[in-house]
C-alpha cells in the first residue's frame, strides 16, 4: 500500500517539476518583452503629447473650423472597441477589460442605444461571441508586438464607420500602463474628437497663433485622422505592455505556486517512504522472532 502511494507522489511531483519549467520560461519569456514594451511606450509618448499639443491649439485658433471627426452628434448607434490579447496565461488581464466593455454595452441595452462591437485579441473575440454580441470587425495577432500599420487599419475602419454615420461616437475599453506592478482597465472616448487637456505638471499657456496654408479646414483633414491613428497606437502599445506584465506576474506566482507543491509532496513522499521502511523494519523483526520461537 505505501508502495504505491509514493509512486503515485512521486508521479505529481514529476508532473508539477514539468508545469513548473513551463510556467518559468513563460515568466521568463514576458519579463524580457516587457523592456522593449515599455521602451516602445516611451519612445512614443513625446510624439503623442506634441500632438495633441497641436490638437489643441488648432481646435482653439482655427477661427471656427469644423471637421466631420469634430462634429458631435445625438447617439442614436454606439461603436465599442474592446482591446484585449490573443493569449491567455495573463491572469486577470483580459477579464478585467472585457467585464468593463461588456457592462458598457448593457447600458447601452437598457437605454435603447444600438451598438456595434469591434474587437482586438482572440480572448475578445472570443468572448463576446460566446455571449451572442455580434462583432462587427476583429483584429487578430495585433498586441504582442504591435506597429503603426495596425493602428492606422483599425483607426481606419473607424473613421470611416463614423463618418458614414454608421456609429455616434467610438469608445475605447483597454489597459492603461503605468509600470510593471501597475496596469489599469480604463474607458475612454476616441470619437468625436474632443480637444485634448493640458498635460499635469505643465504651465498654462495661451494657444498658439497658426496661419494656415491653403486652409484651416484642409488642415485639420489632414491632422485629425493621424490624430486618432497616434492615439490608437498608443492604446495597442500600452495594451502590449499591460499583457506582457500581466503574464510575467501570473506566471511568477504559478512557479512560486508550484515550488510550494512540490516541496508539499516531497514530504508526502518523505512521510511515505519512512512509513514503508518501518513496515518493512517491523516485518523482518516479526520473522526473526518467529525464526527464534521455532
Amino acid at each position: 500500500m505505501a508502495s504505491a502511494e509514493l509512486r503515485l507522489i512521486q508521479r505529481r511531483v514529476k508532473s508539477v517539476q514539468s508545469t513548473m519549467k513551463i510556467t518559468r520560461s513563460f515568466e521568463l519569456i514576458a519579463a524580457s518583452r516587457i523592456v522593449k514594451a515599455q521602451q516602445r511606450v516611451t519612445a512614443s509618448q513625446p510624439y503623442t503629447h506634441k500632438m495633441a499639443e497641436v490638437v489643441r491649439n488648432v481646435a482653439v485658433a482655427s477661427g471656427g473650423a469644423r471637421h466631420s471627426l469634430l462634429d458631435a452628434r445625438p447617439v442614436l448607434c454606439a461603436g465599442v472597441l474592446a482591446v484585449s490579447s490573443d493569449r491567455g496565461l495573463a491572469g486577470a488581464y483580459n477579464s478585467n477589460v472585457l467585464r468593463l466593455a461588456e457592462a458598457r454595452l448593457i447600458e447601452y441595452k437598457r437605454a435603447g442605444t444600438d451598438t456595434r462591437v469591434y474587437v482586438v485579441g482572440k480572448k475578445a473575440q472570443s468572448y463576446f461571441r460566446y455571449r451572442g454580441y455580434p462583432i462587427e470587425k476583429a483584429f487578430l495577432g495585433v498586441t504582442d508586438t504591435p506597429g503603426y500599420g495596425d493602428a492606422r487599419a483599425i483607426a481606419n475602419i473607424l473613421m470611416n464607420d463614423y463618418a458614414e454615420g454608421s456609429i455616434d461616437t467610438v469608445e475605447v475599453f483597454s489597459t492603461r500602463y503605468f509600470s510593471a506592478l501597475t496596469q489599469t482597465a480604463m474607458a475612454w472616448a476616441l470619437l468625436p474628437i474632443e480637444a485634448p487637456a493640458s498635460q499635469p505638471g505643465t504651465e498654462p499657456s495661451g494657444p498658439i497663433g497658426y496661419a494656415y496654408e491653403p486652409s484651416a479646414e484642409e488642415i485639420l483633414g489632414r491632422l485629425l485622422p493621424r490624430y486618432v491613428e497616434a492615439s490608437t497606437f498608443g492604446v495597442l502599445l500600452d495594451a502590449s505592455a499591460s499583457e506582457h506584465a500581466a503574464r510575467r506576474r501570473a506566471m511568477k506566482a504559478a512557479t512560486e505556486n508550484a515550488e510550494e507543491l512540490v516541496r508539499l509532496l516531497s514530504r508526502q513522499a518523505n512521510q511515505a517512504r519512512q512509513a514503508e521502511i518501518t513496515t518493512e523494519i517491523s516485518e523482518i523483526v516479526g520473522g526473526a522472532e518467529a525464526l527464534t520461537r521455532g
